[in-house]
């Protein structure tokens, strides 16, 4: 499969990021449209990734403190199970690498724990509850 995935440059790559997320977070998993959509949006960075021009891959990045804060992290249904959530954390860890930052942190949904774990993440808290959904926070040193 040729996906492209690529760091948001134009207003359509945003609004199509957004519509993947939405898909994911909004209509799949029940997360409240004021929970998935918050005012880190309008300075964070973004990441889209396509297949034939359909976006079917979304992420979020933040630098905070020393570290890339990776949010929003989304494959659509249809599209999972085909190493694409690798390819966008690698996507993203490249970008925090390229801006100077060397630690990457992470809240994962507690099901994808051991997806996170097998790219290099190590589980730093206790399970916490975030808009409804248990998580974990992790952090990988790039």
């Amino acid at each position: 499969m040729n996906v492209d995935i690529r760091t948001v440059t134009t207003d359509l790559e945003r609004k199509d990021a957004f519509s993947v997320r939405e898909k994911v977070f909004i209509h799949e998993q029940q997360v409240s449209p004021e929970d998935e959509q918050d005012d880190y949006d309008e300075f964070a960075t973004h990441i889209v990734g396509y297949n034939e021009k359909q976006p079917i891959i979304a992420g979020r990045l933040r630098f905070v403190g020393d570290y890339g804060k990776f949010e929003r992290i989304c494959v659509l249904s249809s599209y999972r199970g085909k190493s694409l959530g690798k390819r966008v954390i690698t996507h993203m860890e490249r970008v925090t690498k390229e801006a100077g930052y060397r630690k990457a942190k992470l809240n994962a949904q507690t099901h994808a724990e051991g997806f996170y774990k097998n790219l290099g993440y190590e589980t730093v808290s206790d399970e916490f509850m975030d808009a409804g959904i248990p998580h974990v926070t992790m952090i990988k040193s790039l």
